[in-house]
């Protein structure tokens, strides 16, 4: 993945696990974490699979959460938690002025993609083959098998009826790219 893309990587990272969250304590948090993050990683690198498209959407911007905050009802409170995906980019002078402005970073393609990867093993599968690369399904391990644990955390992150509205935004488009077996339903 392009460096690039590391702001975009974290930010739906974000939004996934606020819009989906893990009902237990730190640890379910981090493995329901890190289960996003893989399935967002691996959307950034299919969607934007050049330096050329890493840098456009780093000089142009996401999109944001708005589309995405209302397909879930989600109404978007302030963020005090001082976390920063941006790796500081936001940190300084004015950041406090601005305390959702992670909310830019959000790719709605990259959370709808992702959304489609978590909630379908065959569809993630077929995306790690389609982005190849030695050790690729070690590196999506707790995407493509999560743990009893990884599941536990992930209940509502993994559940495909819940993740529908948003993987069906962009679902089509992510079957053509990665073009699963032609007997494939929905």
């Amino acid at each position: 993945m392009h460096p690039a893309l590391s702001p975009l990587v974290a930010a739906t990272t974000r939004w996934l696990t606020r819009a989906y969250p893990s009902g237990g304590g730190a640890l379910q948090r981090a493995l329901a974490e890190g289960q996003a993050r893989q399935a967002v990683t691996l959307a950034a690198a299919l969607r934007y699979p050049t330096d050329l498209d890493a840098g456009l959407v780093a000089m142009t911007g996401a999109g944001g959460t708005d589309r995405l905050d209302w397909i879930t009802g989600a109404d978007a409170p302030a963020d005090t938690d001082g976390e920063d995906p941006q790796g500081g980019l936001l940190r300084g002078e004015g950041h406090e002025e601005y305390p959702d402005a992670w909310r830019t970073w959000v790719d709605e393609t990259v959370a709808s993609w992702a959304a489609c990867l978590l909630g379908d093993p065959e569809l993630a599968a077929a995306a790690v083959a389609a982005v190849g690369g030695p050790g690729a399904p070690d590196a999506h391990r707790r995407l493509l098998a999560p743990g009893e644990h990884d599941r536990r955390a992930a209940v509502l992150l993994r559940h495909p009826d819940l993740l529908a509205p948003v993987a069906d935004l962009h679902r089509a488009e992510l079957l053509d790219f990665v073009a699963p077996s032609p007997d494939r339903h929905g």
